[in-house]
């Protein structure tokens, strides 16, 4: 988004100089050398002046100011090796901000939580920084310190959900208020400028002398100055994370929402990394980092201040001056239309295209339609994957277009143009031949003046395998808001509410009689249900008739108007407080449903609503600046499974809304495993180096799965393998696990992050893993509920559970934990011994081989002192080797696939995708290796 206009001209005005810097530098460059390949109007180096800020003492306790207004920084590197980096851009400032000098620290964290949430973080000293703690927790935090204040908030929300540590691990609806003057995260925009004055990757708390831990908090700063912004805790910030195009951006905000991984942007590294790996341009961790992630070198600092202005980064990765905020999650939706397969599509004006929320997702993500600028009454298939449009509006007349598109974002597809003069307001139906047909109108004017009206025309064209048969003419007259089920009734409202009523035995496309309802009165937005009552919605003026009906006054689309197939009202429900409806529609899919845009007191249709006509009740689904014409799917035809022993809210659900990778790769792959159980015979578990490194169509000793997830320890791999594979995969031969020394440390710490606060686990528990027999309709429901993002189920669905990764390089050997913890804490090491030795026994009474496979890592790991990214030290190695060794001699039916062998291995570099992780090429390799040694098990 652009500056305001007072500083329009200073902004023209400098952007003017910087080229004309360039081009004196470039000619000189001529002269003597290359110019540099920095698309940058400005210098990355801190010293440029547009870089340098002031910064001062602030009157708000703990913050300082930062005097922004006409600076500029830059984010992002082109020389990254990660995409989430790329590329270089600028961000430029119109406001000042404030920002905490320091990290929140565990005692300002419990001060105010506790009391308001029941969180309190167990810390060993109160000056450490507050970590551990997701960024829902964290925004919350903003809130109170706004609310003790008396400012404000910046962060609103419908609902709050917690886990059973009072974590909180979702915030339906959350929207971040730019115009509110309150305590927030920081934007990446303005932490990177921030930290830019005084950066110093030598002066942070990192591996090389922190000693592995958390310090307190402005231990290496001088006063005045922000402490810790490198390393010691990395920090949440405010932005989703998102993908950029443009090279500049005015007060930006980041993405509108995380896309359909649900990320979140980390800035500055942690006491966990080596300083050469901090930079300011990083945004990510290890792992995919979401809301709902908590690690213990996670914390983060407040800022204050409204954003006048802001851009925020559109699906294209360019500055948009809107956004939209979906306000009901899954679960919400799927309680009103019995299902989590349901779309929402709607224009949004302020762009003029198309855009649409898939809530058969984990998480939640307003997607925008290529190609569908100028799109009006988009209207959505009966099987829920095209949707039609057209490019005229209903009650004005002209030439108008309609469109098909595949409702997906996929820019390789495109819309198929219906080949006609003039088609306008596309309506799904299927017609008796099983064909699915769009019916449209030649002109979507007023249809008040009958002349007029007779002239145009109603027609329908069947769409099958993507493209348009002939357009047949059905009948004079334009009737674009629906043709019933029957085919015996049409309706109009683009002034009067008129209808074409078929003769009894007939059609309206046969003998009929054309009748105006609702007694003359004006009317619009009319449209007849999906179903077969016949019944039509529409919107009117407050007029006589309605009034009567009602039994009070009411202002204009202030009411919802229902007649039955006869004309006659029979219901109406009131738009809430301070609004009015527009663009009514039935929902397709679901009886009883509407969706509506409310139209706010300044005439903004800035929220979509589904209005249930059972009980009148309406639920938020979006908010935006401008929301048109809004149209919901529901998928019907798949009914509910029953069971009498399963309980609808915790059988099968393995993913509740706002949970991180870990649970939403786990969820599609639970789904996986209970499809295929019955014909499984080797279950692949473990860390995101099974994940990565282990490929189940390569594996041609039978039928596998790939079940290993990030965020793993061998106890939450043993706990599947036990409990889901080893109880019910009946031709269950071998269960192969990933042996990572180096994640020893994690315990039955992974697994309870694993289960605790997602139902179906834990439901799955209370009932003894379903030893005694698996209900009829168990997997059937574990099908309906609540399914993984989009992104997570093409990732894994087609691939059994592999996630195929690219090949980079082995890179730099850095260590992130402090390899020495096999001393600190020497009890881990037996711990694990004992769970290895326990599980063994278990596949063995089962008469079941257990495969270990240790995997390579970066080969240059020999030139320190520890053995892998985690540790342990090398010298302990031999040790915990040759102990695996003596498992194999007590144990028949282990088998150790040593990969790694300290780092004499033969997966090069070209195979690795980073310092531990195999890429597609390591992992076919391993893989062959991995099922010639099952081959030799059989």
């Amino acid at each position: 988004m652009r500056p305001d206009s007072k500083n329009e001209a200073l902004f023209a005005v400098r952007a003017l100089y910087a080229l004309l810097g360039v081009f004196l530098c470039c000619m000189l460059c001529g002269v003597l050398g290359a110019c540099s390949n920095s698309e940058s109007l400005y210098s990355s180096d801190p010293g440029d002046s547009r870089s340098v800020v002031e910064i001062v003492t602030d009157s708000l306790e703990g913050l300082l100011r930062v005097k922004a207004t006409g600076k500029a920084t830059v984010l992002g590197s082109d020389e990254s090796s990660r995409a989430m980096d790329r590329p270089t851009f600028i961000a430029e400032f119109t406001y000042d901000f404030s920002m905490g000098r320091h990290e929140v620290s565990c005692s300002e964290f419990n001060a105010l939580m506790e009391r308001s949430t029941g969180l309190s973080l167990d810390c060993a000293d109160k000056d450490l920084p507050a970590t551990d703690i997701t960024f829902y927790d964290a925004a919350l935090f903003a809130n109170e310190r706004s609310k003790a204040e008396d400012f404000d908030t910046a962060y609103t929300y419908v609902g709050a959900l917690f886990d059973a540590n009072h974590h909180c691990i979702n915030l339906e609806g959350f929207a971040l208020r730019t115009e509110a003057d309150a305590y927030r995260l920081p934007t990446e925009a303005e932490w990177v400028l921030a930290a830019r004055q005084k950066w110093d990757v030598a002066k942070g708390w990192t591996a090389e002398n922190s000693d592995y831990k958390l310090h307190a908090v402005c231990g290496k700063a001088d006063k005045g100055e922000f402490c810790d912004m490198v390393g010691n805790a990395m920090e949440w910030v405010n932005d989703w994370l998102g993908v950029y195009s443009s090279r500049r951006f005015w007060n930006l905000v980041g993405a509108p929402d995380g896309g359909s991984l649900g990320q979140r942007v980390v800035k500055g590294g942690s006491y966990r990394n080596e300083a050469s790996s901090i930079a300011l341009f990083t945004r990510g961790d290890v792992y995919a980092v979401t809301s709902s992630t908590r690690a213990d070198y996670v914390g983060f600092r407040l800022a204050f201040g409204a954003i006048p202005n802001p851009s925020w980064l559109s699906g294209d990765g360019n500055a948009q001056e809107s956004r939209v905020i979906p306000l009901a999650n899954s679960s919400t939706v799927r309680a009103k239309t019995g299902t989590y397969r349901t779309k929402l599509v709607f224009r949004n004006d302020v762009s003029g295209s198309l855009s649409y929320i898939n809530y058969s997702s984990g998480e939640l993500s307003v997607v925008g339609l290529p190609d569908s600028r100028d799109a009006y009454h988009p209207d959505i298939s009966p099987d829920g994957k095209y949707v039609a449009y057209c490019t005229g509006l209903e009650g004005v007349s002209g030439k108008s277009s309609v469109f098909v598109r595949p409702l997906s974002a996929d820019p390789e597809v495109s819309s198929v143009r219906l080949d006609v003069k003039s088609a306008a307001i596309p309506r799904w139906r299927v017609l008796e031949s099983g064909d699915t047909a769009i019916v449209y109108v030649t002109d979507a004017g007023n249809n008040k003046d009958e002349s007029t009206f007779r002239a145009t025309s109603t027609w329908q064209v069947v769409f099958k395998a993507g493209k348009f048969g002939s357009p047949e003419k059905l009948f004079d007259g334009a009737y674009h808001d629906g043709i019933s089920e029957d085919g015996s009734l049409a309706v109009s409202g683009a002034r009067l509410l008129r209808a074409r009523v078929a003769e009894s035995g007939s059609s309206v496309a046969g003998s009929a009689r054309d009748t105006v309802w609702y007694g003359g009165e004006q009317a619009c937005n009319v449209s007849l249900a999906k179903d077969s009552s016949k019944r039509s919605l529409f919107l009117d003026f407050g007029g006589k008739t309605g009034r009567e009906f009602v039994g009070e006054d009411y202002g204009t689309h202030e009411r919802l108007l229902i007649i039955d197939s006869t004309g006659n009202l029979v219901q109406s429900v009131a738009a809430p407080a301070g609004y009015s409806f527009d663009h009514s529609e039935w929902v397709i899919g679901a009886d009883n449903l509407v969706v509506a845009t409310l139209t706010n007191a300044g005439g903004a249709h800035s929220k979509i609503v589904l209005v249930n006509l059972t009980d009148s009740s309406i639920v938020e689904l979006a908010e935006g600046d401008e929301l048109w014409h809004p149209a919901i799917w529901a998928m019907q035809g798949i009914p509910a499974a029953e069971d009498a022993l399963l309980d609808p809210d915790s059988a099968g659900v393995y993913l509740v809304p706002g949970l991180d990778a870990l649970h939403q790769s786990m969820r599609v792959k639970m789904e996986l495993f209970w499809n295929n159980h019955e014909k499984i015979e080797y279950i692949l578990v473990g860390s995101s180096r099974v994940e990565d490194g282990l490929i189940p169509d390569s594996i041609k000793a039978g039928y596998s799965l790939n079940m290993g997830h990030p965020w793993n320890s061998m106890d939450a791999s043993f706990y599947i393998a036990e409990n889901y594979a080893m109880n019910h995969a009946k031709n269950l031969k071998a269960v192969v696990f990933s042996l990572d020394f180096d994640l020893w440390q994690n315990y039955d710490n992974v697994t309870r992050m694993l289960i605790d606060g997602v139902p179906g686990y834990v439901y799955d528990e209370h009932h003894d893993f379903w030893k005694s027999g698996l209900p009829d309709a168990f997997v059937d429901k574990v099908n309906e509920c609540l399914p993984a993002s989009e992104a997570y189920r093409d990732a894994y669905v087609d691939s059994r559970g592999f996630n195929s990764k690219p090949a980079s390089s082995w890179s730099d050997p850095f260590v992130e934990t402090d390899s020495t913890w096999t001393t600190t804490n020497s009890w881990l090491v037996g711990w694990q011994m004992k769970r290895l030795r326990s599980f063994l026994e278990k596949a063995e009474e089962r008469g079941v081989y257990v495969v270990g496979v240790v995997f390579p890592q970066n080969p240059r790991y020999r030139e320190t002192g520890s053995w892998g990214r985690y540790g342990p030290r090398r010298s302990e190695m031999p040790a915990l080797l040759d102990s695996m060794q003596v498992l194999q001699e007590e144990y028949a039916n282990f088998v150790l696939m040593n990969e790694n062998k300290m780092g004499k291995h033969d997966y090069a570099d070209s195979m690795a995708q980073n310092t531990d992780h195999l890429a597609f090429p390591g992992a076919l390799q391993l893989t062959r290796r991995l099922d010639s040694l099952l081959e030799t098990l059989k």
